[in-house]
């Protein structure tokens, strides 16, 4: 078969969840937009784009110069109206494919000044030490020099990720390389290599002196830490465990807490937060509410009691190591409070929204990174006698198909347990 003969036409009727085009005839076409006529190349199962022949109006020129191979970003090129709307409305299929009738509230921008959370691989190629990421649907490294989609400060990320990499072996070991921007420098965890020798240690702390980092460490384990990598939330100064998790942007943290503080009525005297990781939401509410934070990684918790103590002003935070996903909280544990709130990671909080749904609790507030893990929770509490009163897509992953959300549940109570506490 001929190259020539490997191309064809196609209309394209919609964007698929994935931010693919959708043909008429089920054909999936990477970059192209509903309305377009475009022509593609077919190698195998694989479709290429080759040329708009007929642009759609909502095609706007994307700003990175490595849109289309880079996998990072999946929709730079539509313009922002209806970009918004197809998050809205990925989730609603969503929620609707699990049996859900809400309606979904706006989206909201939360990118802000950019992601100050980064991952870059680093792979030997040809000798050298390459920093990167991955080229979509593949893993084949794209070479970056910058990632515009991130904070000013996370720029220089591919020059400290290849320095890092040399004593290492220039990425001979697949190497992964964790950046967070914080507010006293770059905090870094080197991930994939292993234990290393005391004289790579040192080579690795005097590194990171030349390269003013704030911390580095090695898969969680401090090489060393020359200021202490704050960040502020909620008026707090909080500094998350090495390789921990953080919200991806600023504002999409700022925004997520408010959600979630709004929807505390003033009968809500004390909160139990599960999957609280660090705290950002804890600590938001602490500011008038009486706080449990539940959280498995004892490093997180050890970072918000810290936090916590050096902060003024805040009511009572107790908090609890606990695996949720093994030894969720029980109903009766549960009806010690006046709300929950969850925010698990992306596989969802199925075994804990069981045990919630069985619970006398009035308020529960729901915030999730992924619609079908949410959908499926939702659907959880809907059986057990909650409704969905709103759901609110946050968009802090921008140009991509990720999406934050946030539900808010009630259930009318009758009677509740007298507090345990």
């Amino acid at each position: 078969m001929t190259e020539q003969s490997n191309l064809s036409t196609l209309e394209i009727a919609r964007l698929g969840q994935r931010g693919d085009g959708m043909a008429t005839d089920g054909t999936i076409v990477p970059y192209a937009l509903p309305g377009e006529r475009v022509s593609v190349r077919r190698d195998g199962a694989r479709v290429s784009l080759v040329a708009v022949e007929t642009p759609s109006p909502d095609r706007i020129a994307p700003f990175c110069g490595y849109f289309g191979t880079c996998g990072g970003c999946a929709v730079q090129h539509l313009a922002p109206e209806p970009y918004a709307a197809w998050k809205r409305g990925n989730l609603a299929q969503g929620l609707a494919q699990a049996g859900i009738e809400v309606p979904c509230e706006p989206t909201r921008d939360a990118h802000g000044s950019g992601r100050r959370r980064l991952t870059l691989h680093v792979r030997e190629i040809d000798g050298k030490g390459v920093a990167g990421l991955m080229e979509a649907r593949s893993h084949a490294l794209v070479a970056i020099d910058h990632c515009p989609i991130t904070v000013e400060q996370l720029h220089r990320a591919p020059a400290v990720a290849r320095a890092l990499s040399a004593p290492l072996g220039h990425g001979r070991k697949p190497l992964d390389v964790a950046f967070t921007a914080t507010e006293a420098g770059l905090d870094v965890d080197l991930r994939g290599h292993g234990p290393v020798s005391e004289g790579l240690r040192a080579t690795l702390v005097r590194l990171a002196g030349e390269l003013d980092l704030a911390r580095l460490s090695l898969h969680g384990d401090i090489v060393v830490e020359r200021r202490a990598p704050a960040i502020t939330t909620s008026g707090a100064r909080l500094v998350p465990p090495p390789g921990g998790f953080l919200q991806a942007t600023e504002a999409g943290e700022a925004m997520l807490a408010e959600l979630v503080v709004a929807a505390l009525d003033k009968r809500v005297k004390r909160v139990v937060d599960l999957f609280a990781g660090a705290g950002p939401f804890t600590l938001a509410m602490a500011r008038t509410r009486d706080v449990h934070a539940v959280e498995g990684e004892a490093a997180a918790i050890a970072s918000l009691d810290r936090a916590f103590r050096s902060t003024p002003g805040l009511r009572r935070i107790t908090s609890e190591t606990r695996d949720l996903f093994r030894r969720p909280l029980l109903p009766i544990e549960l009806e010690t409070y006046d709300a929950v709130v969850f925010d698990p990671p992306r596989a969802g909080a199925q075994a804990q929204a069981k045990r919630i749904a069985e619970a006398k609790i009035p308020l529960v507030i729901g915030v999730a990174c992924d619609i079908g893990s949410f959908a499926r929770d939702a659907a959880t509490l809907l059986e057990g006698g909650y409704r969905l009163e709103r759901v609110v897509p946050v968009d802090q992953f921008k140009y991509s198909s990720h999406l934050e959300m946030v539900g808010v549940f009630r259930k009318d109570v009758a009677k509740r347990r007298p507090s345990l506490r």
